[in-house]
């Protein structure tokens, strides 16, 4: 799902990409991923973008090659953040993320390194990404895209 661009005539771009299943975040596992929604999450997202002066744009996909074509997107984009979700295991994801110059945060609404399965805390796009979020919930997006605003040096949401 292609959300809106809250675009600002001439602003630069966060691309907020988000990976397999996160269309169910809320309803999936909310012991692990708690009951927020990813609409709640782009709200977060918006208004740190508004307040740094930056357009955004929110997307979900439960397709790897849909993923890969927007990060291929976004490649010179003020940043982007991105949760692959499933699609963290991928080569091509990970070499997708390489080829951009734009800074890239991952985020993960659980935390993937205290998870029972120790596979998910070995990542592969983890290592074209400028920082990791992990454990957070939907408050990692906003962190992410406050990191994001900071190193475009745009003001965060807190002025700064």
């Amino acid at each position: 799902r292609q959300a809106k661009s809250g675009t600002k005539q001439g602003a630069k771009s966060i691309h907020v990409l988000n990976g397999p299943n996160l269309n169910l975040l809320g309803e999936r596992e909310p012991e692990i991923y708690g009951t927020d929604t990813l609409a709640d999450a782009e709200r977060l997202c918006r208004a740190v973008a508004d307040d740094g002066g930056l357009a955004l744009t929110f997307s979900q996909t439960n397709s790897e090659a849909e993923l890969i074509d927007q990060i291929q997107a976004a490649r010179g984009s003020a940043g982007i953040v991105i949760n692959p979700a499933g699609c963290s295991y991928s080569v091509s994801v990970l070499d997708a993320l390489r080829a951009c110059t734009a800074p890239v945060i991952e985020v993960h609404v659980s935390n993937i390194h205290a998870r029972s399965e120790p596979w998910r805390a070995e990542t592969l796009t983890t290592a074209a990404a400028m920082g990791v979020i992990s454990g957070f919930g939907i408050l990692g997006y906003r962190l992410a895209v406050e990191a994001v605003c900071a190193v475009s040096g745009r003001k965060s949401a807190k002025g700064h």
